[in-house]
C-alpha cells in the first residue's frame, strides 16, 4: 500500500532540490529557479506525487490554482452592479465595453456597424468606447463634418442612447519618429488630437480615451525605452515624459470642461523579446540593455498623477510587455498553454513571481491579471480607476466581487465576454449566469486586420461576430421566425450539432437531436483534457447544453442513428454532424501507432513522432513535450498550414513555446519505416534522414464523414462541423448556426 505524504512536505522537498530551468537548456526563464506549486491541505501517495511531478521544470514555473479556489459564485453582486462615476458620467454598474472589436467594421459607415453596436447597449452595458475609425473622425483640413458622417454618427449616438447607453472613443495612432520630430510636428499632433476629441465630444460621444499605452505615439513619448529626445518632451524626466499628454488634456478641459477624459496607460511594462532584441547583443558598453528601460509602476503611477492633475477623470490600465502587441490587452494569452504558462511567444518563459515587478497575478489563468497593481494606483489616485484583461464577472463572481469591494480598482475595462454575449450584463444582473455564453480566449476575434478580419476573424462561440450582414454570413442578429413548422432531426451532439439544434429550435422548429454516446459534448471533453481549463471549453458544453434545454430540443443520449432509424422517424428535415473521420495511418516497422483519442492513456518510450500538423498534432506535441517526452513532428503539409485552425495568437505562442523546448518538425516529409526504435524519415528535400522513434501518434488531418445521407428519402439535409470539412470549433459553430437559420 502507497505511504502518504502531505502535499506540504512533498513541496518542501521538491523546493530544496529545485532546478534552475535555465540550466535545462531549453526555454529559458527571465528569472531563475523553478518555484514549487503552492501549499495545499490535501494529501497525496508517494506514487501520486511522482507521477504528478513527472513534468518538465517549465510546467512547475506558474502553477495555477485549482479552479474551485477563485470560481465561486456564492456572493451577491451588490458592488459590481452599484453606481459610480466618470467625470459627469453617471453609471449604474462597473463594467464598460473597452476600445476593441471596431476594427472588424471598417467597411464603413453601414448598418452592420450601427447594430453592433446597439446591441451592446440593449444587453446592458451603459459606457461603450469606439476604437479608432478614421471615418468618425473630424476632417483635419476643415474641421467640421460632412453632413452624411455627422446624421450616421448622431444616428449611431441616438440608437445607444435609446437603450440607455453612452458612448466613449479612443484617440490614439500608432507612433513612430516622436524622435526626429520639431517641436512644431509636436504641437501640430496635439493639436490634431484635440481637434479630434472635441469634434466627437461635440457629436455627442461623451467620454474620449486618449491610448497612451502599447504603441502608440502617446505611449512612446511616455517611455523611456522609445524616448531619446532631449528637449521638454524627452525622456530626462518622467514630467517631460507625460508633457505630450498633460498639455493636450488641459488644452481640453479649458474648450469643454464638461468632457470627460480617460488615459490609457501600460501600469507597468516588462521586456519580452529579449534574446533578438539587437541591443542585448552588442558588445558595446555604452548601451544600455531594455532592461534598464520598462517603465515601472512607480513610474507609472506618477505619470498618471500628472494626468490626473491635467484634467484625467479616470485611468485604464493595461499590462505593457514591450514586443508583443495583443498580449498588452489580452494577456490571459500567457496561460493559454497548458504546462508552460508565461510562455512569452518569443522562446521564453515569464516568472510571475518576479516579472512584472512580481505584481501580476498569476495564478489564475490571466484572470484579472492587473488587479493588484491596479489597486497600487487607486491608492495613490483620486480618480476612477479600471483595468483590463480578461475582467469577466460571469467567469469568477466572487473573485471579481470582491477586488470591488476590496477597493483594487473601480470598474472592469472589458471586451471579449462582451462580443461573445451581447446580453451578457443584462444576464448577470438577472442572476443568468449559465445562459451566458463563455469567451474562449483562443483569440480568434483578432487574428486579421481592418478588412481582413471579415475573412480571417470570428469569434469562436458567437457565430454572428464579423459576421452578420456580409456576404456569406447571417442577414440579421434577430432570428427569423420559421415560415413553416418541420420535423428537424439532429444527428451529433457536438458543438455544430448542439448549436444546429438550438437555432432550429427557436425558431419555431421541432426539433430532436441524437447523440450515440452517453453525453453530449462530442471532442470538447477530450479537448480539454488536452488543453487544460484555460480555454473554457467546459464551460461551452455546459452553455450548450444549457441553451437546448431553454430552446426545447428533445435530446436522445446512447442512441446510434441508422438509416432505418432515420427512415422511421420520417423528418422534413436532417442535419448531419457526427464528426470527421481519421484515415487508418499504416508505418513499414516495429513502432506502435497510437490513435489520437488513446494517446494520453497510452504507454510509449521517451521518443515520439506526431503525425499531422493541424491544431490538435500540436496541442498532443505540447502534452507530451510537458512529460518529458522528445517529440518530433512530422507532417505531409506544408510549414504554411501549420497550426493553422488555432489563431495566430495562439499559434505564435504554440509554435515559439515548443521550439523553444527542443520540438523540431518536418514538413512535406513522410515515415518511410521504423526499426529498433529509429525512424527513417523521408524529408521535403527527397533526402532521407534517421529520428529517435519509440512510438508514433496519428494526428493525421480529419476527413469528412457523410455517408450516414447517402440513399435516404429526406430531402432537405445539411453537413456540418468536422463532418463535412473538419477544421475547428468555430467553424463547426458557424455551420451549426447558418443550418439552423436555413431549415
Amino acid at each position: 500500500m502507497a505511504a502518504n505524504i502531505s502535499r506540504r512536505d512533498f513541496l518542501k522537498g521538491m523546493a530544496a532540490g529545485a532546478v534552475s530551468v535555465g540550466a535545462v537548456g531549453a526555454l529559458q526563464t527571465f528569472a531563475g529557479p523553478v518555484t514549487a506549486f503552492a501549499e495545499d491541505k490535501a494529501d497525496i501517495t508517494t506514487e501520486e506525487a511522482i507521477k504528478a511531478f513527472d513534468k518538465i521544470p517549465q510546467a512547475y514555473l506558474n502553477p495555477q490554482l485549482d479552479e474551485a479556489e477563485f470560481r465561486t459564485a456564492d456572493m451577491e453582486l451588490k458592488t459590481i452592479f452599484s453606481p459610480f462615476k466618470i467625470g459627469n458620467v453617471e453609471l449604474n454598474h462597473r463594467m464598460v465595453k473597452s476600445a476593441a472589436g471596431s476594427a472588424a467594421y471598417l467597411a464603413g459607415m453601414t448598418d452592420e456597424f450601427l447594430s453592433y453596436y446597439f446591441n451592446l447597449a440593449k444587453g446592458g452595458v451603459e459606457l461603450i468606447f469606439v476604437e479608432s475609425v478614421s471615418w468618425l473622425e473630424v476632417p483635419a483640413e476643415t474641421g467640421e463634418y460632412e453632413a452624411e458622417n455627422l446624421a450616421y454618427i448622431k444616428k449611431l449616438v441616438d440608437g445607444c442612447a435609446e437603450y440607455g447607453a453612452v458612448l466613449g472613443y479612443q484617440v490614439s495612432g500608432f507612433g513612430q519618429g516622436e524622435n526626429e520630430m520639431t517641436l512644431d510636428d509636436i504641437h501640430a499632433k496635439q493639436a490634431r488630437m484635440i481637434q479630434v476629441a472635441e469634434g466627437l465630444y461635440n457629436a455627442g460621444f461623451k467620454v474620449i480615451e486618449f491610448n497612451c499605452a502599447g504603441f502608440n505615439m502617446p505611449a512612446h513619448f511616455l517611455s523611456r525605452f522609445h524616448n531619446k529626445r532631449e528637449d521638454e518632451y524627452g525622456g530626462k524626466s518622467i514630467e517631460n515624459r507625460a508633457r505630450f499628454v498633460t498639455e493636450i488634456l488641459e488644452q481640453l478641459k479649458k474648450d469643454c470642461p464638461d468632457m470627460a477624459v480617460q488615459c490609457l496607460i501600460d501600469c507597468v511594462e516588462e521586456n519580452d523579446n529579449i534574446a533578438n532584441n539587437p541591443t542585448i547583443m552588442t558588445l558595446d558598453t555604452d548601451v544600455t540593455t531594455p532592461h534598464t528601460k520598462v517603465l515601472t509602476i512607480e513610474e507609472g503611477i506618477a505619470a498618471a498623477k500628472l494626468f490626473e492633475a491635467a484634467g484625467a477623470d479616470s485611468m485604464h490600465l493595461r499590462i505593457g510587455p514591450l514586443g508583443h502587441h495583443v498580449a498588452q490587452f489580452a494577456s490571459d494569452l500567457y496561460f493559454i498553454l497548458n504546462g508552460v504558462e508565461g510562455a512569452t511567444g518569443f522562446g521564453t518563459q515569464y516568472d510571475f513571481t518576479r516579472n512584472f515587478q512580481g505584481a501580476a497575478i498569476g495564478n489564475t489563468s490571466g484572470c484579472g491579471i492587473a488587479l493588484d497593481i491596479a489597486a497600487k494606483y487607486k491608492k495613490e489616485l483620486s480618480i476612477p480607476v479600471g483595468a483590463v484583461t480578461y475582467m469577466d464577472p460571469a467567469h469568477a463572481p466572487d473573485f471579481f466581487e470582491k477586488a470591488l469591494e476590496d477597493g483594487k480598482l473601480d470598474f472592469f475595462l472589458m471586451n471579449r465576454p462582451l462580443t461573445v454575449d451581447m446580453e451578457y450584463v443584462n444576464k448577470l444582473r438577472e442572476g443568468r449566469l449559465d445562459e451566458i455564453a463563455p469567451c474562449t480566449r483562443c483569440l480568434h476575434c483578432h487574428s486579421g486586420s481592418n478588412e481582413m478580419n471579415a475573412m480571417f476573424c470570428y469569434c469562436r462561440v458567437n457565430a454572428l461576430t464579423q459576421r452578420v450582414m456580409r456576404e456569406g454570413g447571417p442577414a440579421t442578429y434577430e432570428l427569423p421566425e420559421a415560415e413553416t413548422k418541420k420535423k428537424v432531426m439532429v444527428i451529433g451532439g457536438g458543438p455544430a450539432g448542439m448549436e444546429a439544434a438550438r437555432i432550429a429550435a427557436l425558431r419555431g422548429h421541432d426539433v430532436t437531436l441524437y447523440e450515440k454516446k452517453a453525453m453530449l459534448g462530442g471532442l470538447l471533453d477530450f479537448a480539454s483534457m488536452v488543453k487544460g481549463p484555460h480555454e473554457n471549453l467546459m464551460d461551452l458544453k455546459k452553455y450548450l447544453i444549457r441553451q437546448l434545454e431553454l430552446s426545447g430540443v428533445k435530446v436522445e443520449t446512447g442512441t446510434e442513428v441508422t438509416k432505418e432509424l432515420i427512415e422511421s422517424e420520417a423528418p422534413d428535415a436532417v442535419i448531419l454532424a457526427v464528426g470527421g473521420l481519421r484515415d487508418t495511418l499504416t508505418v513499414d516497422g516495429d513502432a506502435p501507432v497510437i490513435e489520437m483519442d488513446d494517446f494520453m492513456f497510452a504507454d510509449m518510450g521517451d521518443n515520439v513522432i506526431v503525425y499531422g500538423s493541424n491544431a490538435q498534432a500540436f496541442d498532443a506535441a505540447l502534452w507530451l513535450t510537458v512529460r518529458k517526452k522528445h517529440v518530433t513532428m512530422v507532417t505531409p503539409s506544408p510549414a504554411d498550414d501549420f497550426d493553422i485552425q488555432q489563431s495566430q495568437h495562439a499559434k505564435r505562442m504554440m509554435t515559439t513555446a515548443l521550439y523553444g523546448l527542443g520540438f523540431n518538425s518536418f514538413p512535406e516529409s513522410a515515415i518511410k519505416s521504423v526499426k529498433d526504435g529509429v525512424a527513417t524519415v523521408t524529408m521535403e528535400t527527397g533526402l532521407d534522414t534517421e529520428i529517435p522513434c519509440d512510438a508514433i501518434v496519428n494526428a493525421a488531418d480529419m476527413l469528412p464523414n457523410t455517408s450516414l445521407l447517402d440513399g435516404i428519402s429526406v430531402k432537405e439535409t445539411y453537413t456540418i462541423g468536422d463532418c463535412a470539412s473538419p477544421f475547428n470549433i468555430a467553424l463547426a459553430i458557424r455551420g451549426g448556426n447558418d443550418a439552423g437559420r436555413a431549415v
